[in-house]
């Protein structure tokens, strides 16, 4: 009983075990009071019939016992039932038994209905027992004389003892079928129980290796739908757990390395300061622009972490406020604009000057947009080009980041937004965790927006964030 297999064996067997015992019971019953007595009555009330006609030919019979024994003698020949002979007065003329036991008794008997037979009326009556010795059946019918008047009875009786062949091949034919139920449903229990505790099992061992720490191949998906869902569910979670230990390990190496390039960086500078680069005032502000440099690095890569941190809880919030486009963009835009011309980028802006008021978290915004014009900053050679739009289309505003630079394989499209992402080119995301651009798309989902990518390589890279917009929120 501590197998979940013999539970589910029971659970099939015992109720279809109780069922069969109801059935069997019900349908013995049925068969034996509806069809067999009722064949036996039929059978009995014709064969009384029958004598009580031919009887009634021979009016003798019913003042000579002898005769009428000699008679019924003959007719208990070819009966298995208890035959008897009674005269108009109810008084026994002559009787045999199928047993062997015959005789005449001259005193009237207590026999049910006689009076309604002697009235002329043919009386049957039947009833159920166990009893091998009671009378099941008792068919009475009245033999008439020339003067059509009743001179006589014929009785024809069958016990239990008589038709107990017949009552024991009917149950033994109802416990035969019912049994053979009864196995069949045993051996298609046994066998779903097997193919659904199999498939448990494989499951929980699934669950136990995955929780051991052991690798896991894909569980095959078989057997009834629940089970291929748990199955299903299974295979994601082990997916799921293993891509979430490739990103937990690449963001220790890439912690290690991002960390370590500012650190030895700052290392050196101290060292440098220490061994008397201090005493010259152009060196010492050189070195210490360098270590401010280093730690705006590490600033951002808190930020990203921080950011991280928010998406992995699933608490990275906004504030909707009112924000009019065209005094913020330009905010924005700014410092960026003097990054790309000091590092010889061509830079475009075009903004409408009929941007609408939108609803939006300013700050985070802000962020999706730095990471973006980043990104076109760093990986653009002097000379190209670095664009940036706005615009209001389908009751969306969008707004564009674009840059002439190498563009992105085809490729590596499908994982330019995952964490920790770093392609394999040269030239495009060489530096940094590989969060960037996965939190930019966050933060944009957070806004109901999306934020779309195209590129190619040696035609540059597109990133056009869409945010829904209410006409009637305008300047």
């Amino acid at each position: 009983m501590r197998t979940l297999r013999v539970r589910l064996i029971l659970s099939h067997v015992l109720p279809l075990l109780v069922i069969i015992l109801l059935t069997g019971i019900t349908l013995e019953y049925v068969l034996e009071t509806q069809v067999l007595l009722a064949t036996l009555v039929d059978e009995l009330t014709n064969e009384a019939l029958l004598v009580a006609e031919l009887a009634s030919d021979r009016p003798e019979l019913w003042n000579e016992p002898a005769q009428a024994q000699a008679v019924v003698d003959r007719i208990g020949l070819r009966l298995t039932a208890q035959a008897m002979l009674l005269d108009a007065e109810g008084r026994l003329l002559a009787q045999v038994d199928p047993t062997g036991a015959k005789g005449v008794e001259q005193i009237a008997r207590e026999i049910p209905d006689l009076d309604g037979v002697l009235a002329g009326k043919v009386q049957i009556h039947t009833q159920y027992s166990w009893n091998r010795q009671a009378d099941v059946i008792d068919v009475m019918v009245p033999v008439w004389g020339p003067e059509n008047q009743v001179i006589g009875v014929v009785r024809f009786t069958h016990r239990l003892s008589n038709v107990h062949r017949q009552f024991l091949n009917m149950r033994y034919l109802v416990a035969g079928v019912l049994f053979s139920g009864l196995i069949l449903g045993i051996i298609v229990a046994w066998s779903l129980a097997l193919n659904l505790g199999r498939a448990l099992q494989q499951v929980t061992q699934a669950v136990h290796n995955l929780a051991s720490g052991q690798r896991l191949e894909p569980l095959s998906e078989r057997g009834p739908d629940e089970i291929r869902l748990l199955s299903r569910a299974v295979n994601t979670l082990v997916e799921r757990l293993q891509t979430l230990e490739g990103a937990r390990r690449r963001l220790l190496a890439n912690l290690v390395h991002e960390l370590g390039r500012p650190l030895g960086a700052l290392l050196a500078a101290v060292q440098a300061l220490q061994g008397g680069a201090d005493q010259d005032p152009a060196m010492r502000q050189t070195i210490l622009s360098g270590m401010q440099a280093e730690i705006v690095r590490l600033g951002r890569l808190l930020d990203d972490l921080t950011q991280l941190h928010d998406r992995v809880t699933g608490t990275m919030q906004v504030e909707h406020r009112p924000v009019f486009l065209n005094q913020w963009l330009p905010d924005v835009l700014g410092p960026w604009q003097e990054v790309a011309q000091a590092q010889g980028l061509n830079w475009q802006v075009a903004l409408p000057a009929d941007l609408p008021v939108l609803n939006m978290d300013a700050d985070r915004m802000a962020q999706v947009l730095g990471n973006l014009l980043s990104n076109a900053v760093k990986f653009t050679s002097p000379g190209d080009t670095v664009s940036v739009a706005a615009g209001v289309k389908d009751e969306q505003v969008w707004m564009r980041v674009s840059d002439t630079g190498p563009g992105i394989p085809p490729a590596e499209h499908p994982r330019v937004f995952s964490p920790f992402f770093r392609g394999r080119s040269s030239h495009r995301f060489p530096q940094g965790m590989g969060l960037g651009l996965s939190i930019a798309r966050d933060l944009v989902a957070a806004h109901d927006g999306r934020l779309e990518m195209t590129s190619a390589p040696g035609q540059g890279s597109c990133f056009t964030i869409w945010l829904p917009f209410k006409p009637g929120q305008t300047q």
